[in-house]
C-alpha cells in the first residue's frame, strides 16, 4: 500500500525532503498561489500550523502556476512574499504542477486517494487541500472553497 512515506519532494531553498520523515504527523497538503483570490486562505492556513503544530500537526504548501499564471514568481519571491504578507512559517515547498504529464508524483497519487466532485481526479483550482493521516494515508480532499478553519475539527480527530 502506497502512502506519502513513499515520496520525496523539494523544499523551497532545492533541498531534498523524504516524506517518511513525516509519519506519525498529521498533514495537510495545499497547492497555492500568491496572486488568487483564495491567497487569503494564507491566514487561516497559518493558523491552523500555530495551533496544532505541538501535537504533530504541518501545512506543507505546494506553489502552483497552474491555474490563471496566479504564482509567477522564484520559489525565492514566493517565501517572501508569503512570510511578508501572511506570516507563513509552515514548510513551503517548491513550485510544482499538480494536473498533467509534469504533474508531481505526491499529487497524482493523493488525487487517486481522494477524488474530487463528481469523482474526478484532477485539481480544478488553487488552494485544493489533501489531510493526511499519522500513517501516511490520504483522509479527505478539501475544495480550494472549504476555508481552513473549517478544517479544524477533522485536524482534531487524527490527532
Amino acid at each position: 500500500m502506497t502512502t506519502i512515506a513513499d515520496f520525496t519532494v523539494t523544499d523551497n531553498r532545492g533541498a531534498p525532503v523524504d516524506l517518511a520523515g513525516k509519519l506519525g504527523k498529521v498533514l495537510l497538503v495545499v497547492n497555492t498561489a500568491s496572486k488568487c483570490g483564495f491567497t487569503p486562505q494564507y491566514d487561516g492556513l497559518e493558523a491552523l500550523y500555530q495551533r496544532f503544530a505541538d501535537r504533530g500537526f504541518e501545512v506543507l504548501g505546494f506553489p502552483c502556476n497552474q491555474f490563471g499564471a496566479q504564482e509567477p514568481g522564484s520559489d525565492e519571491e514566493i517565501a517572501e512574499f508569503c512570510k511578508v504578507n501572511f506570516g507563513v512559517t509552515f514548510p513551503l515547498m517548491e513550485k510544482v504542477d499538480v494536473n498533467g504529464a509534469d504533474a508531481s508524483p505526491l499529487f497524482d497519487w493523493m488525487k487517486g486517494e481522494a477524488k474530487g466532485l463528481m469523482g474526478s481526479r484532477s485539481i480544478k483550482w488553487n488552494f485544493t487541500k489533501f489531510l493526511i493521516d499519522r500513517e501516511g494515508r490520504v483522509v479527505a480532499r478539501y475544495a480550494p472553497t472549504d476555508k481552513p478553519e473549517n478544517i479544524a475539527g477533522d485536524i482534531e480527530k487524527l490527532l
